[in-house]
């Protein structure tokens, strides 16, 4: 008959009250103070030190044959961009300044338009370095896009030349009359198409963003007191574990 109140006794005194947890905080509040302290003063200084960084946004309108069709496509020009372009110019940045480039490049084409959208996120003493990476990919883009409008152009000429000798081969004969207009029909679209051509054209140069990207520093600040709070109740509970075993270890 005596176990069980013996059995509940010792249930009694594993079980945690409150009034044990307020005396473990208070018994362990300077590793809290230290811990909260530590986060806050180190979120502030993030905050408040570490530069802001802004986007800076290049727009490209890729040359078109007729609206809606490409002479390069944007996958395919973005891939050159990735994957040539891009790397060539890092190799010689990182050749002239013994350092990688320090920021990103991203190159999106925005769903169902000509657009290609490179941008990068970096601080205000970057911007020239952006400025100039974009220029210079901007320029083989420029470059490329030339050289395909110009084979186009130059197919086109050609047909077009070929159809007005064709034309003028067929006047010499009394019944081509339906061949003839077959003919200048054909030249005429492909007139159209030749003056429906858009080369490239750059819409916007390393825009820079109005407001800086990321969290606020409030915010910041706000998320460090957060995390401090937490780690410092942790810890605080951590090191009266901490002690009671101990205890428990020189005892045994």
């Amino acid at each position: 008959m005596e176990e069980m109140p013996r059995e509940r006794r010792s249930e009694a005194d594993d079980e945690v009250s409150l009034v044990d947890l307020a005396f473990i905080f208070l018994k362990h509040r300077r590793t809290f103070y230290l811990v909260f302290f530590s986060a806050l003063v180190l979120g502030v200084i993030y905050a408040f030190f570490v530069p802001h960084k802004y986007e800076y946004v290049t727009l490209v309108g890729l040359a078109e044959k007729e609206p809606g069709t490409f002479i390069e496509k944007p996958g395919t020009v973005i891939a050159t961009l990735e994957n040539r372009w891009l790397p060539e110019y890092q190799a010689i940045y990182q050749a002239s300044h013994n350092q990688p480039l320090p920021f990103d490049i991203n190159f999106v084409n925005p769903e169902s338009t000509a657009l290609i959208r490179m941008s990068s996120e970096a601080s205000v003493e970057q911007s020239e370095e952006v400025r100039r990476a974009h220029a210079h990919l901007v320029n083989e883009l420029e470059k490329s896009q030339s050289a395909a409008v110009s084979v186009v152009k130059g197919t086109l000429e050609s047909q077009i030349e070929s159809l007005s000798q064709t034309v003028g081969m067929l006047e010499s004969y009394n019944d081509a009359g339906e061949a003839i207009a077959g003919t200048v029909g054909k030249r005429l679209s492909l007139e159209a198409t030749l003056e429906s051509i858009q080369p490239m054209e750059v819409l916007a140069k390393s825009r820079k963003s109005s407001e800086p990207i990321g969290p606020a520093r409030t915010l910041i600040v706000v998320l460090a007191g957060m995390l401090g709070l937490m780690g410092g109740v942790f810890s605080a509970f951590f090191m009266e574990f901490a002690s009671v075993m101990r205890a428990r270890v020189s005892e045994s």
